[in-house]
């Protein structure tokens, strides 16, 4: 890797454009390399992710809405179109109201289902993102264009290594930005590799990429509310349509990142500002989905280690599921996990059994509580209002809190992965006077924790979430496509989406 040294500067430098980070990250992107055999394999294995968690939101509130809204516009007339989840897309040339939309409303419906159950993969860094969120834009414009399997494997590849690399560096929450903001870019670099774009025109689809996505991260905070699953779409889509703008010759505000009244100045580290962007050396392989991890629980990531940890104590410990019997409950973990998802947070909503599911999503808490009350974590059971009202559940839950510790708030952001933590101890005393205490570092489905999640486990997580959903010949047929994602055709990627019997123009709008 080479690393990018990152600074404001005033107009009056004129910062040539091959010194922005902007150029940077689109010489990565206009360079072609095949990617090695891991990462094709990791690709697969997310592309399946993808596909388990959207099916099983098919019939989800924001997922009907934005499919809605997708399949309520014509299919673009520059191409074949692109696919929408749990619709049959049809053959080319379908007439309007088939299952194929315009690309960018493509990446805006699949984006929305593929969030929706905060399910998919994780990197957590200097920031955290959802690096599969780049898949829904890059495989809708692949299919619009009629590319290859190879080409939509290299831009997918490209759009995990930028959004990996610029979230190794550079902080967003710190100044409350959500964290789409790194996947605009990310995503119209992978749009840029995958279309063979050079880097001038890359350069400028960045741009304007990172300068449409920028919001605060108030989408994330006290009661949460739909747009959770729409952020990452939003940003999808405008790097659809910023990748489009550049290929016309349009041009994006320069410096995007460095000019004295850009992201960094005013929005993130200010005027004094400096970071340190890892990027690939030319001809060096794209490494970077492979340093990124799933989910086997339908949580935020930070949750996943605690899940796993308390559904050993309540096995261990069968009594720490009576809330009579448990003082309180403290948990030790990083700085991160406490202020987004735990008390530290001082959010009321995660203590409320009224509240929506997307904030007890991001209540640790309440996370904690179900399962260790109920020894497993399922992505709909266990945030049902009847699940959340009980009253042995409200009660338990209203001993557990979080709190900072320095250590883990230190292995969190280790670039060490023999010691990078997302979890901590927790320290339980029981109104018997004992106490309990354990620890956790990683999620059992981690790549160093105790069940490492492999393709079998990939493939068993759709079929779980697909059942019921979807039959059992076309779980089979998509399972069949996704791997063998180098060799599809054009015409064969249009198998990589689900088709299910979903309502479809139940929701009414504008469109």
């Amino acid at each position: 890797m080479r690393i990018h040294d990152v600074r404001v500067h005033p107009s009056a430098d004129a910062l040539p454009r091959e010194e922005q980070l902007a150029w940077a990250i689109a010489e990565v992107a206009s360079e072609q390399l095949t990617p090695t055999d891991a990462v094709t394999d990791m690709v697969i294995n997310r592309i399946i992710d993808n596909a388990a968690v959207a099916t099983a939101s098919l019939t989800r509130g924001p997922t009907l809405a934005s499919r809605d809204q997708a399949l309520a516009h014509p299919v673009s007339r520059g191409g074949a179109g692109a696919s929408v989840f749990g619709v049959d897309p049809g053959p080319a040339g379908a007439p309007d109201g088939s299952g194929r939309t315009s690309p960018e409303w493509a990446a805006w419906a699949n984006g929305v289902a593929v969030r929706e159950l905060d399910y998919h993969d994780t990197f957590l860094a200097a920031e955290y993102s959802h690096p599969g969120d780049n898949i829904p834009p890059i495989l809708a414009v692949a299919q619009h264009a009629g590319r290859s399997g190879a080409e939509l494997l290299r831009g997918i590849v490209t759009g995990y290594e930028i959004q990996v690399d610029l979230v190794r560096a550079i902080s967003l929450h710190a100044h409350k930005i959500d964290h789409v903001a790194h996947l605009g870019p990310s995503a119209a670099a992978g749009i840029g590799t995958l279309l063979g774009l050079d880097t001038a025109t890359i350069f400028q689809a960045i741009g304007q990429a990172l300068h449409t996505t920028t919001a605060t991260r108030q989408s994330r905070k006290g009661e949460i509310s739909t747009w959770k699953a729409h952020a990452p779409a939003f940003a999808g889509k405008m790097a659809v349509e910023a990748v489009d703008r550049a290929m016309r010759g349009q041009t994006s505000p320069t410096p995007i990142y460095e000019g004295e009244d850009g992201v960094i100045a005013w929005l993130l580290d200010g005027p004094d500002a400096a970071y340190r962007v890892p990027l690939p050396e030319r001809g060096e392989a794209r490494l970077g989905v492979l340093d990124t991890y799933t989910k086997e629980h339908s949580a935020e990531y930070q949750a996943q280690a605690w899940i796993d940890l308390a559904r050993k104590l309540g096995r261990e410990h069968p009594e720490l599921r009576d809330p009579a019997s448990v003082t309180r409950a403290v948990l030790h973990t990083s700085h991160h996990t406490h202020y987004v998802i735990g008390s530290g947070a001082n959010d009321p909503q995660k203590y409320d059994p009224t509240a929506s599911r997307e904030t007890l999503d991001h209540s640790i808490p309440y996370i904690f509580t179900v399962a260790l009350q109920d020894g497993a974590w399922h992505h709909v059971d266990s945030y049902a209002p009847e699940r959340a009202g009980r009253p042995d559940t409200v009660e338990l839950w209203r001993t557990v809190t979080t709190a900072e510790d320095a250590e883990w708030t230190r292995r969190y952001h280790s670039t060490d992965p023999a010691e990078k933590a997302f979890g901590g101890r927790v320290e339980i005393e029981l109104a018997s006077g004992e106490r309990i205490v354990d620890e956790i570092a990683v999620a059992d489905a981690h790549p160093l924790g105790a069940r490492p999640f492999a393709r079998v486990d990939y493939v068993a997580k759709f079929r779980t979430l697909a059942d019921g959903v979807l039959t059992d010949a076309e779980a089979e047929r998509f399972l069949d496509t996704a791997q063998r994602l180098p060799e599809l055709t054009a015409a064969e990627l249009f198998g990589l989406t689900v088709v299910a019997d979903v309502p479809t123009r139940t929701t009414r709008g504008i469109f």
